[in-house]
């Protein structure tokens, strides 16, 4: 009996020697995700990628495979490439849809000793299983230097969908202009989080950005400014000054369009923003024939809200079609986001022309010839195939007919447009603009100047619920999701804007992807301080004051 136990002894230690893999012991500890999967039970054993390691799948899966194998060949140094067919070899990873997945946006992972494999019902699930295998492994993989000896993953199976169809990210380029290098991190951040929408904010008073062949002085003119505003300006104690320093740059349509093609490989879609009818001073300085009072108009130097608003003329309607249509033409997206905010009225009251047009429409008044100015538009993108976004003061005068709203001054404009059954994408400034201080007291003192004094922490962010108590339950139906907003008034360099977003984003994120049920701010922050350490390698200026990181 001694000799058959120490027989069998031996038999496990060897065992255990040559197939450890399959018998490693995972804990909890291994499965920091964020945003937090809707359903995750993990097993012992991991798989080790190495030189033998092969990623197959489907022709439809090519660009997700390609993905995947630049990131393991990127962390291992290791030539692992992405074929099409089908494998049930040891040591595959393999890429399939299932049409059993009910989500558009859901996946499973599957995590064995000996194989992996990813199912999404569509590509883009496909794709969201794969950032969530990239948490699976070392965040030292992040930096790309193919350092990582040993790459493990734990043995999982995880079934995961998004709670809302909208999860978007804003950047302002009219206030403060980043390189295409930068737009793409950003995508590449959005996509990381799992979001799916990046709105690019192309046009504003302080600069026009976006090349239009048919009017070219939109940015031989429109897209610089001859100075901007020094510091926390416009205030009684804080006089406007300027630098005098000519300050503008924009994106050709070649630019647009390779911007373009790369968010795809990423599942983003990129909704343009083009102003009206205010926030117009940079076009009107370029074109001021479409101005209410024809000028002279500069493009503005200073933040803030102007006058300056298009005339609501037959000529001007013309002009703003016609840049809609080369719009329309770079960006394949159903949306196009046409602003419509802040929008003062004051040259449409002393403007015998719009008075003039209030009669003839039979129009309420100047708020019922925003809603005339903005039905104008919706009609034409329509007939184009498109549908219009607007901040929520499209509400006022009466809501185009298919437009969605984007609620910012609190949650009321997308609780009135949820109850006339307008789609809403919510992005109160309560908890989603990321251009406000992180923390308040003594730690703010490491923040750069914002041009207001609200805080908006990493927690205050992540108590945020897109959809407003007011609302049935047959309503709530018509809340897309939420998005992060990022105004650069105060940010000139893309190290600020990755300062000002993160970790809030990765916050908002776990918001518009996991179940409200799910979110428990501790189990959150736990998971952040890990997640954090991919930042790090990814050599990323984020908050650090912002959150307590725990070494472990």
């Amino acid at each position: 009996m001694m000799r058959i136990s120490i027989f069998a002894f031996i038999c496990l230690l060897t065992l255990s020697c040559t197939d450890k893999n399959k018998y490693w012991i995972n804990s909890e500890q291994d499965f920091n995700i964020i945003p937090k999967p809707h359903s995750l039970e993990f097993f012992n054993g991991r798989f080790m990628v190495d030189s033998n390691t092969q990623i197959i799948g489907g022709e439809e899966l090519q660009e997700e495979g390609n993905y995947l194998a630049h990131l393991l060949q990127a962390a291992t140094a290791e030539k692992i490439e992405f074929k099409t067919g089908f494998s049930d070899i040891k040591g595959t990873i393999l890429l399939k849809l299932n049409d059993s997945i009910e989500n558009d946006e859901g996946y499973i992972l599957q995590v064995n000793f000996d194989r992996i494999t990813i199912s999404g019902k569509t590509s883009r699930g496909v794709f969201y299983g794969i950032q969530t295998l990239r948490q699976l492994m070392p965040a030292t993989l992040e930096n790309g230097k193919g350092k990582v000896s040993g790459l493990y993953i734990p043995a999982v199976l995880i079934k995961d969908k998004p709670r809302f169809s909208y999860r978007g990210m804003h950047l302002d380029v009219s206030r403060h202009f980043f390189s295409i290098a930068f737009i793409k991190k950003y995508i590449d951040l959005i996509a990381m989080h799992k979001m799916n929408t990046f709105h690019w904010h192309l046009t504003d008073d302080q600069g026009w950005r976006i090349e239009i062949n048919k009017y070219p002085r939109l940015t031989e003119v429109g897209a610089y400014r001859n100075g901007t505003a020094i510091g926390l300006a416009g205030t009684k104690n804080a006089p406007y000054t300027y630098d005098n320093t000519k300050y503008g740059g924009y994106y050709t349509q070649e630019d647009i369009r390779n911007v373009v093609a790369y968010a795809i490989t990423r599942h983003i879609t990129i909704i343009p923003e083009i102003e009206l009818p205010g926030h117009s001073l940079a076009a009107l300085t370029a074109y001021p024939e479409f101005g209410s009072t024809k000028g002279p108009f500069e493009v503005a130097k200073r933040w803030g809200i102007f006058t300056e608003i298009y005339a609501p003329t037959e000529d001007t309607f013309e002009f703003l079609e016609d840049v809609l249509t080369e719009v329309i033409d770079l960006f394949p997206g159903k949306y196009i986001h046409i602003g419509g905010d802040e929008a003062l009225k004051k040259e449409w009251e002393e403007s015998n022309y719009a008075q003039k047009l209030i009669r003839e429409k039979g129009l309420k008044d100047e708020h019922g010839l925003q809603s005339y100015f903005i039905g104008r538009i919706e009609k034409f993108l329509n007939s184009k195939g498109r549908d219009i976004i607007g901040w929520d003061e499209i509400l006022e005068g009466g809501l185009a007919s298919n437009a969605t709203v984007m609620s910012w001054r609190g949650n009321e404009g997308g609780i009135a447009a949820a109850k006339q059954h307008h789609n809403v994408i919510m992005t109160p400034g309560t908890h989603c603009y990321f251009d406000y201080y992180q923390v308040g007291g003594e730690a703010q003192k490491k923040e750069k100047l914002t041009g207001s004094e609200r805080v908006l922490t990493v927690e205050k962010v992540y108590s945020f619920e897109p959809i407003p108590s007011e609302l049935t339950h047959k309503e709530n139906k018509y809340i897309l999701g939420a998005q992060g907003n990022v105004w650069t008034e105060y940010m000139k360099t893309s190290d600020h804007v990755e300062y000002m977003i993160l970790p809030r984003m990765s916050a908002l994120s776990e918001v518009v992807w996991s179940s409200k049920e799910s979110r428990d701010w501790q189990d959150f922050n736990k998971r952040l301080n890990h997640f954090v350490k991919r930042f790090d390698a990814l050599e990323l200026n984020y908050a650090k004051h912002s959150i307590e990181v725990k070494e472990n």
